[in-house]
């Protein structure tokens, strides 16, 4: 899987924010915000194809927390994300 392209991550307001740029049928009332985990999980993985497996390994590392943990964390940010088409298989 990977982060699509048409998304592009935004700093406004103290905020980062997605917001998708090339998708002339986007719904423009939605507003994706990151915090600073997530934001550092799109910044490493950006541009590159990427496994839940090699998100968990980087967030327990990172963070000094259990693999078990790190996994449904990563688990729940690419299912937050593919839910917005920001990561598509």
């Amino acid at each position: 899987m990977k982060i699509n392209s048409n998304f592009k991550l935004r700093h406004i307001a103290g905020e980062t924010i997605i917001i998708n740029q090339g998708t002339p049928d986007a719904d423009l009332t939605r507003i994706i915000s990151l915090n600073a985990s997530a934001r550092f999980l799109w910044n490493e993985f950006s541009g590159q194809e990427f496994s839940v497996d090699e998100v968990s390994y980087l967030l327990a590392k990172t963070y000094h927390i259990p693999v078990q943990q790190a996994r449904q964390d990563a688990t729940a940010w690419v299912i937050s994300l593919k839910k917005c088409n920001v990561i598509i298989d």
